[in-house]
């Protein structure tokens, strides 16, 4: 990478975290039904592009997107894959004679934790992981500092997970907890790309002074930076018209300069210095060989301060 945002700040992490990794939402049939050979194709394809960092979770179609990794891991020969999963929700059976529904409940005590890790393993085939991540903990503050927060950090000292921290869509309740725990990492989707800069205001600088790494997922906010079309989503919704009208004009931004919007996309969060991986959602392996090679595609500096006047790129992260 070249240009802006080729410095990357010193972190706490103990774990080397490729650039790009894969989310694992579409393989558990996130918006869509992904067969089994899919999912193993989308796996190994990640393998032999180096994107060999997954980010999983329980909630990923009730232990579906884990259990498929697991299963592709262990086919595809990968050597060192990084994996993070998450806690603090539990799978149960749904009530009811002859049901094979699975309920997902919260339980953010000690042994909910402990239980959702275990069980994450077994999915996993692995025996330990190197992120755990407390997933959308956004309503339960006091659970997360009686409870839950000193569980993952036993975990962590017991050696069956190397780093710990939290995974959330909105930046504001992740900031606090980045302030009161300086967690190893944090996973925040959808608020820092081209359309959305709500991590800036005060999750990322204050990464940048708690060594916490970030991870940036739902970069193309749900699909719309992806294909600005009428029927994409956007931040798991029907995309609102104007939002359509920024997309296009980005992607227009970025045509003039022959750079593909997703290349744009992909590269922005690395401008800020506390970002060490963007994970990226996936669900066949056309997508991601498609973007392996927008992130292989140069982004010139004129493009970015281009981007930066019609505002889609905060003029402080080029200075």
């Amino acid at each position: 990478m070249t240009g802006p945002g080729t410095h990357r700040a010193s972190s706490r992490l103990a774990v080397e975290l490729p650039p790009l990794g894969i989310g694992t939402a579409p393989i558990g049939n996130l918006f869509t039904e992904v067969s089994e050979q899919d999912a193993a194709a989308t796996v190994a394809a990640a393998v032999r592009e180096g994107m060999t960092y997954f980010d999983t979770a329980p909630r990923y179609g009730h232990g579906l997107a884990e259990e498929r990794l697991g299963r592709a891991l262990e086919a595809s020969g990968a050597g060192r894959p990084v994996i993070s999963t998450k806690a603090g929700w539990l799978l149960r059976p749904a009530a009811g004679p002859g049901e094979s529904r699975v309920d997902v409940v919260t339980d953010w005590t000690e042994r909910g934790i402990r239980e959702s890790l275990e069980s994450s393993l077994r999915r996993l085939r692995r025996s330990s992981v190197d992120i755990l991540y407390l997933h959308d903990p956004d309503d339960h503050p006091d659970e997360v500092r009686r409870t839950a927060y000193p569980a993952a950090r036993r975990l962590r000292d017991e050696g069956l997970v190397k780093a710990i921290g939290f995974g959330m869509n909105h930046s504001g309740p992740l900031a606090a907890h980045v302030a009161e725990y300086e967690p190893d990492a944090v996973l925040i989707a959808g608020r820092f790309t081209l359309l959305d800069h709500e991590a800036l205001g005060t999750l990322l600088p204050l990464c940048l002074k708690t060594g916490t790494a970030v991870v940036v997922g739902g970069v193309f906010n749900t699909g719309l930076l992806a294909d600005p079309r009428p029927d994409a989503m956007f931040n798991y919704r029907p995309v609102p018209g104007e939002a359509l009208d920024r997309a296009r004009r980005c992607r227009e931004i970025c045509a003039g300069f022959g750079v593909p919007l997703t290349a744009a996309a992909i590269r922005f969060p690395f401008l800020h210095p506390a970002v060490r991986s963007v994970v990226l959602g996936c669900r066949s392996e056309a997508e991601v060989t498609g973007n392996a090679e927008s992130f292989r595609v140069a982004v010139p500096d004129e493009l970015w301060e281009r981007l930066a006047e019609a505002g889609f790129v905060p003029p402080e992260l080029l200075a």
